[in-house]
């Protein structure tokens, strides 16, 4: 992603400003128009900012991309590769966070990956987190990612984080599921939701309780 990456958003330019920004950012294999399907449920005052990932995929139909290459059998992935893709989401949120009132992110699956990653980061920078069956990424995977997260400024920030998953989701693994659960009840004030029958995805009962979460925690600010 070193050139300017391709986003949908919910408002034109001209009603952005001082607005609370959602950014979303979808998973393995999908595209910035998968997660926009989720807008209308949630809360209207909100700008939506919709990221396609920087690499398309082949083999997948038009429209597949990754944020960083993966083994989606075993959820192995360079470690340089996902620093690289969280500090290119960096370089684009720096030229539009400051046109809102404030940020939260929203990721799906290999988008909560990247969420969490921009969040240990530079935890001061947003206001809440949502995380859909998805996983947090263990630095001790890899050498790049070694001292690049801030986990203490976090926990002692306690950003809200809504995380939601079925039990039973075929796709992620149990070691990554372990660890997400460690570092959440470490470092963030962590709401988490099971929604059985959801397997790897989102369900109507979860939109409404992610409209309940942004709704009292970023527009009435009781987080």
């Amino acid at each position: 992603m070193s050139n300017e990456p391709f986003v949908v958003w919910s408002r034109e330019p001209e009603d952005r400003e001082g607005t609370p920004l959602v950014v979303l950012l979808h998973g393995y294999g999908s595209n910035e128009q998968d997660l926009m399907g989720l807008v209308p449920g949630l809360p209207e005052e909100f700008t939506y900012a919709s990221v396609r990932a920087p690499q398309a995929l082949e083999g997948f139909g038009g429209g597949a991309h990754t944020w960083f290459e993966l083994d989606v059998e075993r959820l192995a992935y360079s470690s340089a590769a996902a620093k690289e893709a969280v500090e290119d989401l960096w370089s684009w949120l720096e030229t539009v966070k400051g046109s809102h009132s404030s940020v939260t992110l929203l990721g799906f699956s290999m988008g909560m990956a990247m969420a969490t990653s921009l969040l240990r980061t530079r935890p001061e920078e947003f206001v809440a987190v949502v995380g859909l069956s998805g996983f947090a990424v263990d630095p001790a995977r890899g050498e790049a990612l070694e001292g690049y997260f801030d986990d203490d400024a976090l926990a002692a920030q306690k950003v809200p984080f809504f995380w939601g998953r079925d039990q039973e989701d075929p796709i992620i693994p149990g070691a990554n599921i372990d660890y997400t659960h460690q570092w959440a009840n470490r470092t963030v004030k962590l709401t988490k939701v099971l929604y059985a029958g959801a397997g790897h995805g989102v369900v109507p009962q979860e939109i409404g309780h992610i409209n309940e979460f942004l709704t009292h925690v970023v527009l009435k600010g009781r987080g």
